[in-house]
């Protein structure tokens, strides 16, 4: 039995993930699962952002486990199917308002375990690392052009740590963006099913 491949489709605010995500799917609908964002079905679901550190740490530990769980319960819904990950375990490193080790004692989990469990990263930079606007469509998002490129170097720095790590730079043009996005995903799972 082939090992399922999960990999996670990640970047800054405003980096053209969940459009190209979108687009995928509906491209690959029957060859690929697409693991839901588990920030937006959190802070959609009620959960209000806050600056507090406690109850940051425990959004960021739920967002964290809620990440896992949505995780296992696709691999076992579509044990068929390529797993695609809009976001990853680790991103909520990017948001921990203690230490990295800090962040891992807390979610009693280690970073060789968390990164070992992807195939891959695909990385969409923030249109913000270059000045493009950010604005969206999502009403859970609300970050500041300045926030989302902090974001973006915190994610990047995080991520660009695994061994199969691939970057999709913002372009003049959207769609060019999305569509390099789009290739590197097919690329990506193409290589890895294979092997």
């Amino acid at each position: 039995m082939k090992k399922q491949l999960q990999v996670v489709v990640t970047g800054g605010p405003g980096g053209g993930k969940t459009t190209a995500l979108d687009l995928f799917r509906r491209e690959l609908r029957h060859k690929i699962a697409v693991v839901p964002e588990a920030a937006t079905l959190l802070f959609s679901g009620g959960i209000t952002r806050s600056d507090n550190e406690q109850t940051l740490r425990m959004i960021q530990k739920t967002i964290f486990q809620l990440q896992k769980n949505l995780e296992e319960i696709h691999k076992r819904q579509f044990p068929d199917r390529l797993l695609v990950c809009d976001r990853g375990s680790l991103d909520g490193l990017a948001y921990w308002p203690g230490t990295e080790s800090d962040f891992f004692k807390d979610v009693n989990s280690t970073f060789d375990h968390e990164i070992a469990r992807y195939d891959a990263v695909i990385f969409f930079e923030s249109a913000a690392a270059t000045g493009h606007d950010i604005s969206s469509n999502n009403p859970v998002r609300s970050e500041s052009s300045e926030q989302a490129v902090q974001l973006d170097k915190k994610l990047q720095k995080i991520w660009s740590r695994h061994p199969h790590f691939y970057f999709v730079g913002t372009s003049e043009s959207f769609v060019r963006k999305i569509m390099f996005g789009i290739m590197t995903i097919e690329n990506v799972i193409n290589r890895y099913h294979r092997s």
